[in-house]
């Protein structure tokens, strides 16, 4: 699986994914070419998904970030399926998760201020097929939030 090198080297891609190639190669103890065919061999096995810009959504004018946690109408067949494909057409979703138990679905949402997201809820969330009830929690405050894994 992972060794010793592949750990490091996926700590320093956590922390700075920017890091050049032979910058990361230096930090890691080996030659650029062993660098680059470790880090093709972790994205060719899905160790490493992605590397992406982290965007400050606040910096663009999103102030509200909200989690609705959505039970369906599960005596529907196609509920999931019809629900999903709705949910994923609202562009303020911004992340969409299905749960096993109370929760069905999860919809992560953005909205510029209250009045944004007020419509938004009530032009869009509501008429999202099959749902049997919705609770609703506003973000206050990230306290912690750690996109990289304790290698």
């Amino acid at each position: 699986m992972l060794d010793d090198i592949d750990r490091r080297l996926l700590r320093h891609l956590q922390s700075e994914p920017e890091l050049p190639r032979t910058d990361l190669a230096d930090r890691v103890g080996i030659t650029p070419a062993t660098c680059w065919r470790r880090i093709e061999r972790l994205q060719e096995t899905g160790v490493i998904k992605a590397r992406q810009a982290v965007i400050n959504w606040r910096a663009l004018g999103f102030e509200v970030e909200v989690s609705l946690r959505i039970t369906l109408d599960k005596t529907q067949p196609r509920a999931f399926d019809d629900f999903l494909a709705a949910a994923r057409e609202v562009s303020e979703v911004y992340e969409i998760q299905t749960f096993l138990g109370r929760v069905d679905v999860r919809l992560n949402i953005l909205a510029r201020d209250m009045a944004h997201y007020q419509t938004l809820y009530r032009d869009k969330i509501l008429g999202l097929p099959h749902i049997a009830d919705i609770q609703a929690l506003m973000l206050v405050a990230n306290v912690k939030s750690t996109p990289g894994l304790p290698l």
